[in-house]
């Protein structure tokens, strides 16, 4: 038997989980938590072998416990994800998923394997891949001062340009590294190298 714990602070949420494994042949729900507090504390108590919990928690979120734990959540932001993953969850399934899926991670873990949802899988990979972005010199430059703060105005004085032409450049950059906002843009400039 597969033994469980599980932790969510909605009630409902987390009676629906507990029906769901508990209907399953190989799994035993050995505790319930409505806190990320109780979760680490049942936890000592019962020795469960995967601990089900949601991302955001009232007193220890998902990823501030993460060793061993499936984080169960509706968050699919990349920051979300690598946080849980970087802190040690064992896995990160959404709430969203059929039900086969949260229970083949739960079995997963279990087996001392990694659950990911399947669009969380994709993500990773795509971000470690980290596509070959090239920008031109000038937005380059244009860039690194909108790194050290610099307005379009600002910018546009530096190289003698139009503001304009700044946000043409700036544009042109959002597009490359696929974002929408200027800080975004330094700090994905940043994780692939280029600043």
């Amino acid at each position: 038997m597969i033994r469980v714990l599980v932790a969510d602070d909605h009630p409902i949420v987390r009676g629906g989980i507990v029906a769901l494994l508990s209907a399953a042949d190989d799994i035993e729900v050995v505790a319930e938590a409505p806190d990320g507090l109780e979760a680490v504390r049942l936890a000592g108590v019962h020795s469960p072998d995967v601990v089900l919990m949601d991302l955001r928690m009232p007193g220890l979120d998902g990823d501030e416990a993460a060793a061993r734990v499936v984080i169960l959540t509706t968050y699919e932001s990349d920051a979300s994800i690598l946080t849980a993953i970087e802190a040690g969850a064992s896995g990160y399934l959404l709430k969203a998923a059929p039900q086969e899926e949260i229970l083949a991670g739960v079995r997963s873990v279990a087996r001392g394997e990694v659950a990911l949802a399947p669009s969380i899988a994709a993500m990773l990979v795509q971000r470690v891949a980290k596509p070959v972005v090239t920008l031109s010199p000038r937005e380059t430059e244009v860039l690194a001062l909108v790194a050290q703060g610099s307005s379009n105005p600002d910018i546009a004085r530096s190289f003698y340009l139009s503001e304009a032409t700044v946000k043409t450049h700036l544009l042109h950059v959002f597009e490359k590294l696929g974002v929408s906002d200027r800080t975004r843009a330094v700090t994905r400039a940043m994780e692939l190298g280029i600043l």
